[in-house]
C-alpha cells in the first residue's frame, strides 16, 4: 500500500472542524484507493500563541520538513493581530517551503447558488505570486503616536520570481484553453507594475500557442463580475491574486468551497494545502462550518501526490452533494459540518 507522511495544522476556529472532517473522508479514500496517510497533528495557531508567545515552535518549519505534504484549516483569532497570525505561521511555510505558487482553481458547482444575473458556467484558475511583491517585510513606522506619525511598506518584485510565476502559469495554460490573462496597474504604480508587465511578456514570448492579455486589476475585476467566462488562467502578484480569488470564489458561491494549493513546483519541500476562507470565528463551534473548501483542498493534495484518480474521486463526490442539496447553510442547504462529511462519505463508498 501506498503511504503519505502528511502533516495536519488545524489551526483556528472552524479549522478545528473541517480539518478533522477533511481527515476522516481522505482516510475513508484511501481505503478505497490502495493508499494511506499518516498523520502527524501539529496544535499551532492562535491558541498556541496565547499560550507560549509564538504561533509554532522554534522547530516547526524542521519538523514539517519531514512531511510529504501539509493540510492546513484557518489561522486567525480575535485577540490576535492578523500580521502576528500570519507571518508567525503561514508566511514562514510558504516562504521557507519556497511555495511560490499559489493555485487556486474557481468553477461553480452545480446546485450552488450564485450572485451573478447570468448563470453561465465558468472554469478558471488563479495562479497567485506566493513569496514576494507587495507582502514584504521591507519598511518600517516612524513617530508612533504623533501627528506625524508615517509608515512605510515596499513591495519587491524580482525576475526570477516574476518568470517563474508566469512559467508556471503560461504552462498551465498550454494544458487548458490557452489564454492568460494578466493583473497589472502599471499605469498607476510606477515601477513594480511596469516591470512586471516586461518580465511576464518576456515570458510569454516562449509560447507562442498562447494568448497573453493585460489588465489592469482593477478593470479585470469589473470584468469578471460581467463575464467570467471569458477568463482562464489569471496570473497575478501576491496581493492582486489574493484578492482576486476571493472574488471568484464569491463569484463561484461563496468562499466556503474555494480550494487552494501552496505549491512547490520542485518538490523538494512539502507542499501546503488550505481553503482560501478564514477561521470564521463568528460561526466556530456552532457545527455550521462550511467542509466543502477544506475537502477540495485536500483532493488537490491527493494529485500533488500523484494520487489523481483519488482526488477525482473526491471531487465527483463533492460534486454529487452539493447537486443533490446536502449541504451546510451558506450553500442553502440544512446540514451540519458533521453531516455534510457523513453526505461526502457515504457518496464515495457508493461510488459517486
Amino acid at each position: 500500500m501506498r503511504g503519505y507522511q502528511i502533516a495536519a495544522i488545524p489551526g483556528d476556529g472552524i479549522g478545528q472542524e473541517t480539518l478533522p472532517a477533511a481527515k476522516r473522508v481522505l482516510d475513508v479514500l484511501g481505503g478505497l484507493h490502495g493508499f494511506e496517510l499518516s498523520w502527524t497533528d501539529y496544535p499551532w495557531g492562535c491558541a498556541y500563541y496565547a499560550e507560549t508567545g509564538a504561533m509554532m515552535p522554534e522547530d516547526g518549519l524542521e519538523r514539517l520538513a519531514e512531511s510529504d505534504a501539509i493540510l492546513l484549516g484557518a489561522v486567525g483569532m480575535p485577540g490576535v493581530p492578523d500580521h502576528v497570525s500570519l507571518w508567525g505561521l503561514l508566511v514562514p511555510i510558504r516562504r521557507q517551503f519556497d511555495q511560490y505558487v499559489s493555485l487556486r482553481p474557481v468553477r461553480p458547482l452545480e446546485g450552488t447558488r450564485r450572485p451573478l444575473r447570468d448563470d453561465s458556467p465558468f472554469d478558471l484558475v488563479v495562479v497567485r505570486e506566493n513569496t514576494e511583491g507587495e507582502y514584504s517585510q521591507i519598511g518600517g513606522r516612524m513617530f508612533h503616536g504623533t501627528p506625524n506619525e508615517m509608515a512605510v511598506q515596499e513591495a519587491v518584485f524580482t525576475r526570477r520570481g516574476v518568470e517563474r510565476i508566469a512559467r508556471y502559469a503560461f504552462e498551465l495554460a498550454t494544458e487548458r484553453s490557452g489564454r492568460v490573462a494578466s493583473a497589472t496597474k502599471s499605469n498607476g504604480i510606477f515601477h513594480t507594475m511596469p516591470f512586471w508587465d516586461e518580465v511576464v511578456e518576456q515570458v510569454a514570448a516562449e509560447y507562442p500557442g498562447v494568448e497573453l492579455t493585460r489588465y489592469h486589476a482593477d478593470a479585470l475585476a469589473a470584468h469578471l463580475v460581467l463575464d467570467p467566462g471569458r477568463f482562464d488562467v489569471i496570473v497575478a502578484s501576491n496581493l492582486f491574486g489574493d484578492v482576486l480569488s476571493d472574488l471568484t470564489a464569491a463569484l463561484a458561491g461563496g468562499i466556503g468551497i474555494a480550494p487552494c494549493g501552496n505549491i512547490d513546483p520542485t518538490r523538494r519541500h512539502p507542499s501546503m494545502f488550505e481553503p482560501i476562507h478564514g477561521s470564521a470565528p463568528d460561526i466556530a463551534g456552532t457545527g455550521a462550518a462550511n467542509p466543502i473548501g477544506q475537502v477540495w483542498s485536500a483532493a488537490m493534495m491527493l494529485d500533488h501526490l500523484g494520487e489523481a484518480e483519488a482526488g477525482a474521486h473526491l471531487v465527483a463526490a463533492i460534486e454529487r452533494t452539493v447537486r443533490d442539496g446536502l449541504v451546510t447553510a451558506d450553500l442553502g442547504g440544512r446540514l451540519s459540518t458533521a453531516e455534510a462529511c457523513d453526505a461526502l462519505v457515504e457518496r464515495l463508498e457508493s461510488g459517486a
